[in-house]
């Protein structure tokens, strides 16, 4: 894998996922999730952290930029966003808010790593 690749996955189902399931997925790569949400129009300045981020959007919607890196994106439910370690990146939350799911990691986390949804 390379390093310093943001990893974009939308969620390809008609039903938005229950976010049990998308817990679920995130247990079954190692990974200890932890729920966070914002209330609508909040926004996130850049920041860059020592650690990978994997996140699910699990109801409403958040739009990441990345400003250096790449063009911004809008996750909604479902979507799930990898951001390695020493990536800058700002968020805005949309008008309906946003709840995710959100997990850590040191070590580079591919694509090949990812848990499937059923």
């Amino acid at each position: 894998m390379q390093k310093n690749v943001i990893h974009v996955q939308k969620w390809p189902h008609p039903d938005k996922p229950h976010e049990a399931t998308l817990r679920q997925v995130l247990e079954a790569e190692g990974l200890e999730p932890f729920r966070w949400e914002d209330q609508p129009l909040a926004v996130f300045e850049a920041q860059t952290f020592d650690f990978n981020r994997i996140l699910y959007v699990v109801k409403g919607t958040i739009i990441f930029g990345f400003p250096i890196e790449s063009e911004p994106t809008v996750m909604r439910a479902g979507d799930r966003l990898y951001i390695p370690a020493g990536i800058t990146h700002n968020a805005a939350v949309g008008a309906e808010g946003v709840v995710c799911l959100e997990a850590h990691c040191t070590q580079p986390m591919g694509r090949e790593r990812w848990a499937e949804i059923g």
